[in-house]
């Protein structure tokens, strides 16, 4: 049996970067329902979080894209090409 090198797909990456930021936008919710029902600061907090997410999701999906346009494929260790 041939081991072959595992490949780390930028999208994979950030995926699972969303998948972060979506389980600290959850938590920012669920402790500002216990601690601070009456307030709504919680909820301001995981807007912008998601805000930020969303164009941080962008920018990651058109930095991949030039990887793909300059590699013709989408794995990071070959990131170093973009280089020069």
């Amino acid at each position: 049996m041939v081991d072959k090198p595992i490949s780390i797909v930028a999208v994979g990456i950030v995926v699972l970067h969303e998948l972060m930021l979506n389980a600290v936008d959850i938590n920012f919710v669920v402790f500002n329902r216990y601690l601070f029902p009456s307030s709504m600061e919680g909820w301001m907090f995981t807007l912008f979080g998601i805000a930020i997410a969303a164009a941080e999701t962008a920018l990651a999906i058109a930095i991949i894209i030039n990887l793909f346009r300059v590699s013709k494929n989408i794995d990071v260790r070959d990131a170093t090409k973009m280089k020069n």
